[in-house]
């Protein structure tokens, strides 16, 4: 098609709110940039009309089980393709990828997979055999960081159908006050501490064990001070042995002698997580390098430069396009404690001189930036491929 019209978009997903998470964040600022330029439906689990964005129309399923999700989603995926004529059908991760490019090959759209990590490592037999296929098919592949477009090379995915487009933030607009942050450290009973902040679930991934076993200890020897504030709780459904239990953590800071330097915040609100990025003076990210269980990306380190903290961090899968050394926090050489302990000192020893560089960097991840993104490739995708001229 030569004349420029509003293109149709049918997106399928398992990842909206009501779900919490960095996906669901992901997968609704998707919709909801798109859905400003085009006209978007969704095929998506039961709850997420009430909470999608708006001028979206949303085909509920089944969440759970799992196998009632993509048998539900896929036969709604077909019947959605079948009457709206969408020009792209998109999977927003590499779970729905099958459903969308099978709706692609029965009504002509053109499909196209959001990937981020996980879903291109997965060991079952069944999904190597049957999604990776899909994900390989498909006419545009976007991956969440570098890392995660070398997976998907390594899983077969042609490069030349594969961009980078990394995950939005959204930038504070009015931080809270220097008095609620003072009242909060009062009340925690926090006031001239220096703190670190680890933010996120506790799986095994995320390396708090072995931080405070192997790195703890010698930034509290420099820095007596130092308070390690933990947010997160353990990953809901996990398998013991792939979490990191407080108790656990607790009991081997214990044994290096610093647990009296970690705090465990458990899950926090989103206004209590502004206060400790307001009150924090750096950010830890160890996360660990383990096969079959890629970190994607590292959105918390975006998050904390958004306001100012400078993160340390191991060079590990996408959390090296989520922290710019030298300018938003330093990073290491994966699972080099004494050099991630140097690291923490350092950015701690040149807390003032991060803060503009960090809000510089994290500028460039602002939800809108992403939205435009988004709207390129698949703008790009069907003029090179024939089908419509988007309208900006």
């Amino acid at each position: 098609m030569s004349e420029r019209v509003k293109p149709r978009i049918l997106m399928i997903t398992r990842n909206l709110p009501p779900l919490v998470g960095g996906m669901e964040r992901l997968n609704w600022n998707m919709a909801e940039g798109l859905s400003r330029h085009a006209d978007v439906r969704i095929v998506a689990p039961a709850g997420a009309g009430a909470m999608a964005p708006a001028d979206t129309a949303v085909c509920e399923v089944p969440l759970k089980p799992l196998w009632r999700f993509l048998w539900s989603a896929n036969l709604a995926a077909l019947s959605e393709a079948r009457s709206f004529r969408p020009h792209v059908i998109l999977a927003g991760s590499g779970l729905t990828a099958p459903l969308a490019w099978q709706a692609a090959r029965v009504s002509g759209a053109a499909s196209m997979a959001y990937v981020h990590g996980l879903d291109l490592v997965v060991k079952h037999p069944v999904y190597r055999g049957l999604w990776l296929p899909a994900i390989r098919r498909m006419d545009r592949l976007l991956a969440n960081s570098r890392a995660t477009a070398a997976l998907a090379v390594q899983a077969g995915a042609d490069p030349a159908r594969m961009s980078v487009v990394h995950p939005g933030v959204k930038l504070p607009e009015i931080f809270r006050s220097d008095a609620d942050v003072q009242a909060f450290l009062a009340g925690q009973g926090l006031l001239g501490r220096t703190l670190l902040l680890s933010v996120g679930r506790l799986s095994e991934r995320k390396g708090l064990k072995e931080f405070v076993q192997h790195a703890l200890p010698r930034i509290v020897k420099a820095r007596p001070d130092v308070m390690l504030l933990v947010a997160g709780d353990v990953p809901a459904n996990a398998l013991s042995s792939r979490a990191q239990l407080p108790e656990h953590v607790l009991a081997e800071a214990e044994r290096a002698g610093v647990a009296a330097h970690v705090r465990f915040m458990g899950g926090v609100s989103d206004e209590t997580l502004e206060i400790l990025f307001r009150s924090v003076d750096a950010h830890v990210f160890p996360i660990r390098d383990i096969a079959g269980d890629p970190e994607g990306f590292g959105m918390v380190a975006i998050e904390a430069a958004a306001f100012g903290v400078p993160t340390a961090a191991f060079a590990c899968g996408g959390v090296v396009d989520a922290v710019s050394e030298g300018r938003s926090g330093r990073l290491v050489a994966p699972a080099d404690y004494p050099a991630l302990a140097e690291a923490v000192l350092d950015v701690l020893a040149r807390r003032a001189s991060f803060r503009q560089p960090c809000t510089e960097f994290a500028a460039q991840f602002e939800w809108t930036q992403f939205h435009q993104r988004m709207l390129s490739e698949v703008t790009s995708m069907l003029e090179g491929m024939g089908h419509v001229h988007a309208a900006h």
